[in-house]
Order: C-alpha cells, then structure tokens, then sequence
C-alpha cells in the first residue's frame, strides 16, 4: 500500500441534513476520524493520490466525487441507492433498538442487539466493497467507515 492510495480529506455533503441525534452526529465523527488517520482507496487506473473524497446523494444515488489532494477533479461517479435500501433500514432499525436496549435492557440483550448491528454493518460495507468493484479498491477497515458516512448521509430532517 502506497501513501498516495488513501484519503487525506473528506466532505459529506448534507445540504439536506438539518439535525442529528447526538449519537448518529458521534458515529460520523469517529466514522471521519478514524478513516482520515487510516484508510486505503485506490481508484483504477489513477494513481495521482492521495485523495480529497466529496461524498454525495443526488437524485436516489450516491455520489462519489474524488479529487487530487489540491482539490483537482479526478473522477466522479455514482451508485445507485436502491442496493443499499434495505441493509441501512434494518441496520438503523437494530441501532435504534440498540440504543433504546442500552438503558434499560440486560446486557445481554445489548450483546444480542450489538451483534445484530455488527452484524449488519459488516453486511453493508462488504455491498458497498461489491458495488466499488472496478471503480476504487478499498479494503474492510475503509468500507466499513464509508459505510457508515452512507447511512448518515441517508438520514433527512
């Protein structure tokens, strides 16, 4: 793995994304932290890193726009969200049972439901690995923060 095959910067674009609750708003944050101080994202064919990574949804599709490290365009692509639809609404369904478990409930069943979101979360982040397959190389650690940031990005007022 170079230094150039990563992500130095990444913006979420949320222009219609006016509250979140404090947990989701901390899930982004340890989601963006931990991503910038290690990640692997290597487009095909472009070897100009590392990367500045605009993240998007527009018109039911994410977007991904990557850009040189001074912000230079490199390419920009999307996905369709209808592949993601169903994992985000079950993972955010055990979150919210996750969270609602974790104030009242027995450990065991916030084991249980930790699980289930572990669970899920993996799920989600090996599509999203499917779905990037010959557009960007990225490895589990990556996938698994980048699909966190799509199921905040999923998340409307």
């Amino acid at each position: 793995m170079s230094d150039k095959q990563r992500i130095v910067n990444i913006v979420l674009d949320e222009k219609s994304v006016v509250r979140r609750a404090a947990h989701v708003e901390h899930e982004r944050k340890v989601a963006v932290y931990d991503l910038l101080e290690e990640n692997f994202f290597a487009p095909v064919d472009d070897e100009a890193g590392p990367y500045n990574l605009h993240l998007g949804i527009e018109d039911n599709r994410l977007v991904f726009d990557i850009r040189s490290e001074t912000n230079e365009a490199l390419a920009r692509f999307t996905l369709p969200l209808n592949s993601f639809r169903k994992i985000v609404k079950d993972y955010f369904m055990v979150c919210e049972s996750y969270f609602e478990a974790i104030k009242t409930a027995p450990p065991s069943r916030i084991e249980a439901l930790d699980m289930g979101r572990r669970g899920l979360h993996n799920e989600g982040s090996d599509i999203l690995r499917e779905r990037l397959d010959g557009k960007v190389e990225i490895d589990v650690p990556t996938s698994r923060r980048l699909f966190t940031l799509l199921c905040v990005l999923h998340i409307r007022a």
